[in-house]
């Protein structure tokens, strides 16, 4: 018999470590190649490990809420053949590991120091998420050289740089502001407050309920992104009689056609499309004082989740997609992320966010601005309502759809007459929408 390590795969570009939730399998049961051994977290998604070869799991390595590295071993089997032992690599590849120097030149084009706006230099890698990190909190280079690396090769992992941005009040002064020095032109506030959190008295009856991985997470990106953008949102009310016609004219035929569902959600993104087209300085991040122009539109989808958590993933290229191309884009999104079938690059790279805030009966809502976006939109839910409309005859009161939109916007890019425009085109496209659009 020989002895095999099952290692963490890799999980995308940037993607350096994941949290194991829960064992699918104890210690000396059998295991069939390709069955699901363990679910596994990282900051983005969750997701299964199978096990390429079959055999009986001798040890477990990584308990529930440990953190693995990528390529680090969770578990031994045990495997039918006799020799020194493999790894989940090896059986893959059947080639040795790669040396450290292979390493570096198969990473490098993956490097975002390598094409990122930041100016770090090229020996220092950088995670996304550590590389946001680090400029939200105006961590300079000099600064990140002095934080020790618990990752892979030594790399930064996000507990390594919040467990530095939490001690940083504790250097002398003079320290942190020369540390700081090469990026104090930076308009991002700190995300950490000297404030002490305030005593909660709990009374008789009451139930603490631990928040879960998920919850953290998104508690702690909502916090950082209400500190680093000032907040500031519109409100319309849209005429959407002829988008709830059309829809209705051509949901059956859709679905016998394609067996999908047509909801609103293309119509609403592909006018939301339409306006950052028309508006691209909408489509931008902040670095700094730089402003980066994004190119691609991607558009982030802000999903309920069954457990009550939030997840957004991203429709991607939205602008090249026809309306049939992002009904089917979202229903896939939106099916895989309810059933945890994501993939962490399906939620990664969004340029603007939308939320269907009406899909749960509410008329209006001021959603958060995901970082590093700089604008989200909020759907309300359509009601029918009596308006006022002007006819060649006179002005005569009709039952409309009606339906209130919400843009909210960072002031620190956007101002309110390129918010407020933005958001009118998208009323525009919508209330004028052509009964006769194929799709």
């Amino acid at each position: 018999m020989a002895e095999y390590k099952l290692l963490l795969p890799s999980m995308g570009e940037g993607v350096m470590e994941a949290t194991v939730i829960t064992w699918l399998f104890n210690e000396g049961d059998q295991v069939k190649e390709d069955d699901s051994v363990v679910e596994i977290a990282t900051d983005k998604v969750d997701s299964d490990v199978p096990t390429p070869v079959s055999g009986k799991i001798v040890k477990i390595l990584k308990q529930k809420d440990e953190v693995a590295k990528v390529g680090e071993a969770i578990a031994i089997l045990e495997i039918e053949g006799e020799g020194a032992s493999t790894s989940s690599e090896e059986v893959k590849t059947e080639t040795p590991t790669p040396d450290a120097e292979t390493i570096k030149a198969i990473e490098e084009p993956l490097n975002p120091t390598a094409t990122s706006h930041v100016e770090f230099s090229g020996d220092l890698y950088l995670s996304p998420l550590v590389k946001s990190i680090a400029q939200q909190e105006n961590i300079s280079e000099s600064e990140l050289k002095t934080i020790k690396g618990s990752g892979l090769e030594g790399r930064i992992t996000k507990e390594d740089i919040l467990s530095h941005v939490s001690n940083r009040g504790n250097q002398p002064q003079q320290a942190v502001q020369q540390q700081a020095a090469p990026v104090q032109a930076a308009s991002t506030p700190p995300a950490t407050s000297s404030a002490p959190a305030a005593t909660i008295s709990t009374a008789a009856g009451d139930e603490i309920i631990p928040m879960d991985r998920m919850r953290k997470i998104i508690a702690e990106n909502m916090v950082k992104a209400k500190h680093i953008a000032p907040h500031v949102t519109s409100f319309i009310e849209t005429d959407v009689t002829n988008v709830v016609k059309w829809r209705a004219k051509n949901k059956d035929m859709f679905e016998k056609r394609e067996g999908e569902k047509l909801t609103f959600m293309p119509i609403f993104v592909k006018a939301i499309v339409k306006a950052i087209q028309d508006f691209p300085m909408i489509n931008v991040s902040i670095n700094g004082d730089n402003i980066i122009k994004k190119k691609n539109i991607n558009i982030g989808m802000a999903t309920a989740l069954p457990d009550g958590n939030l997840i957004v993933p991203v429709i991607k290229n939205a602008d090249q997609l026809s309306l049939s191309g992002l009904a089917k884009a979202i229903n896939d999104l939106a099916y895989r992320a309810r059933n945890k079938k994501l993939r962490p690059e399906d939620t990664q790279g969004a340029t603007y966010t939308i939320s269907n805030v009406g899909s749960f009966g509410n008329l209006m809502g001021t959603p958060i601005i995901p970082q590093p976006q700089v604008a989200i939109m909020a759907i309300g839910a359509i009601v029918k309502k009596p308006a006022v409309l002007e006819t060649k005859d006179g002005d005569v009161i009709a039952i409309r759809q009606l339906m209130f939109m919400s843009h909210s916007y960072d002031h620190r890019v956007v101002d309110g007459s390129l918010g407020g425009m933005m958001l009118k085109h998208v009323h525009d496209y919508l209330q004028n929408w052509d009964l006769n659009t194929e799709i």
